[in-house]
């Protein structure tokens, strides 16, 4: 038995676009990587000799015959496609036949391999020359799979050595590729090593979810959510969502870094899904910082053009509006508040650093909490479940949230829950900001002002600035100006000339939500009743983003039973409490 390696025809030679790409150590390691994922790989060795120019995958894959190894290096050999049709169903990372004869060609390239479905066959080693031609084929002693050495890389081609950045960045990019990789393919065992010394290793596991922690040391698991859902894709197609994302009440990162695509099994650049994650997730993080996320698409092969880019780092996915609203959907879910999406452990060290990133408040003058709620619990003003505020991008599945119950509460400001697997404690104030801003972002109203408001000494960039809100601002007399319309939920307020002026002072329509919502919302340091508090805790619980509150502070601390009994010691049995 062989894999069957043949030369592929013409016409299908000319579809493909020309020239594999090795101009680095990491496009040598992405093209062997793939060759081993492609072979059914469950652990991959890779060791890497930067000062020699030398890089070598082994891995425990299918392995290749003799027939096979002779014949793989040479240019457009593969057995992965067989003719144009086949270029439309590709489910295999490598395709293009030309990566092997493209190594043959700038470097030293030997393969030695092993048919694992033949118990009884010898293992190979082939040497190859500069046309991928075997030079070189002896039998040796190997255990099923293949190791691929790639020695002198570009000695022939000084030139290009010269141009190459500094070694310790081409490593980096090596790293980070690896990196990229096992996030697509958790399953897989790593093992990484540099000049005969340990690098790195990733361990396998069920999920990316399990993976990203590897990765991104600082991240625990319990700061994770994992959701995978089925979706019916254009044509009846059969397609999934794997998500991964970092919850935004116990991580987040500096720069836009780890928002990352994957579409079967690949990492791509694609800025249209990249830009939509980071407006789902658009006021629930502290200002200035950006989100963890994976989504990782499972497509039909048909619905994806992947002849875009050499590197096949780029592609073309059809139906991208499709996907996007998707994507949204399940990242709405994810952030739900259901026992499924909960952790059993949680990471509450980091509340302090999450409180410090977030934008510092200002006090207000408030209302009591009986008329704040009873004016904004309305059917006609409750927050809808729509993504920022589109109702054409409704989430696809509806999932049971959990129930929480209030209790107590606490130096007037912390609402304690009780919830069949803990106990949180919710803080008022940024629990009902988080009620009202979504119920701005669906129903953003400007009403008249029976009397109108005047404020004086405006500059002209906070008239401008109101203009462009919506509001109608009039010359009243000498640095006088008359406001005739307001923000429906500051019109109501004793404070509305103050709200107004706040608004003048810039920010675009989502910061004036916020600051009206902040306004309006129940202050810290309010009585509430058992009615009132759970009141709030219902509606608090159906919002789209309910862990974090507008300026990306987290809402509630979390207690569950877990945690609880080992802080108490529950488990110990009597007996061993009475030092018996």
């Amino acid at each position: 038995m062989s894999l069957d390696v043949q030369t592929l025809p013409s016409d299908v030679i000319n579809l493909i676009a020309a020239g594999e790409v090795i101009d680095s150590f990491a496009a040598v390691v992405r093209e062997l990587v793939e060759n081993s994922l492609d072979a059914g790989a469950t652990r991959i060795v890779i060791s890497l000799y930067p000062n020699l120019w030398r890089v070598q995958v082994a891995d425990n894959g299918t392995g290749m015959s003799s027939p096979d190894l002779q014949l793989c290096a040479k240019a457009h050999t593969t057995s992965k496609i067989r003719s144009t049709e086949d270029l439309r169903k590709i489910t295999t990372l490598g395709f293009r036949g030309e990566a092997l004869h493209s190594l043959a060609q700038v470097a030293d390239l030997e393969i030695a391999s092993r048919w694992a479905s033949d118990p009884d066959a010898p293992g190979w080693q082939v040497v190859y020359n500069r046309q991928g031609e075997p030079d070189k084929i002896e039998t040796i002693a190997i255990a099923p799979g293949t190791i691929v050495t790639v020695a002198n890389l570009f000695g022939s081609l000084p030139v290009r050595r010269q141009g190459l950045p500094p070694l310790a960045q081409q490593l980096k990019a090596v790293q980070g590729l690896i990196q990229q990789i096992a996030l697509c393919n958790p399953s897989i065992t790593w093992q990484v090593r540099q000049d005969e010394k340990p690098w790195f290793n990733i361990s396998s596991g069920k999920s990316a979810q399990q993976i990203l922690p590897q990765i991104l040391k600082p991240i625990k698991i319990g700061d994770l959510h994992s959701l995978n859902l089925e979706v019916e894709a254009p044509r009846n197609s059969k397609s999934q969502i794997e998500l991964v994302l970092g919850l935004p009440d116990r991580c987040h990162r500096r720069k836009p870094d780890w928002v990352k695509v994957a579409v079967n099994g690949r990492m791509v650049r694609s800025p249209e899904l990249e830009q939509t994650i980071l407006s789902a997730f658009s006021r629930t993080l502290p200002r200035d910082r950006f989100p963890v996320c994976f989504a990782h698409l499972t497509v039909c092969p048909s619905q994806i053009d992947w002849n875009r880019h050499p590197a096949k780092a780029e592609i073309y996915l059809h139906s991208m509006e499709f996907w996007q609203e998707r994507v949204v959907g399940a990242i709405e879910r994810a952030m739900q508040l259901s026992s499924a999406n909960l952790p059993a452990t949680v990471h509450n060290r980091r509340i302090g650093q999450l409180i410090k990133a977030a934008e510092a408040k200002t006090n207000y003058q408030i209302d009591s909490p009986s008329k704040i709620l009873a004016t904004q619990s309305s059917p006609e003003t409750e927050s809808k479940p729509q993504p920022n505020g589109n109702p054409n991008l409704k989430p696809k599945h509806q999932i049971s949230l959990m129930e929480l119950r209030a209790v107590a509460q606490v130096n007037k400001t912390y609402i304690v829950a009780e919830h069949s697997s803990g106990v949180w404690i919710v803080e008022q104030h940024i629990a009902h900001e988080r009620i009202l801003y979504e119920q701005l972002q669906d129903d953003w109203k400007l009403v008249p002002l029976q009397t109108p408001i005047v404020l004086s000494q405006l500059t002209s960039a906070q008239v401008e600035q109101l203009q462009r809100l919506g509001l109608r601002v009039e010359p009243f007399g000498e640095q006088l100006w008359a406001i005739r319309n307001a923000p429906e939920m500051l019109s109501k307020r004793d404070d509305c000339a103050d709200g107004l002026l706040e608004l003048s002072l810039g920010g675009d329509l989502q910061a004036a939500q916020v600051a009206t919502a902040c306004r309006s919302a129940i202050r810290n340091g309010m009585p509430l009743s058992l009615s009132e508090m759970q009141t709030l805790l219902d509606r608090w619980k159906s919002t789209r983003n309910p862990r974090t509150c507008p300026h990306g502070r987290p809402i509630y601390l979390s207690l569950e039973e877990a945690s609880l009994a080992r802080f108490f010691r529950r488990h110990w049995v009597i007996g061993k409490s009475h030092g018996i």
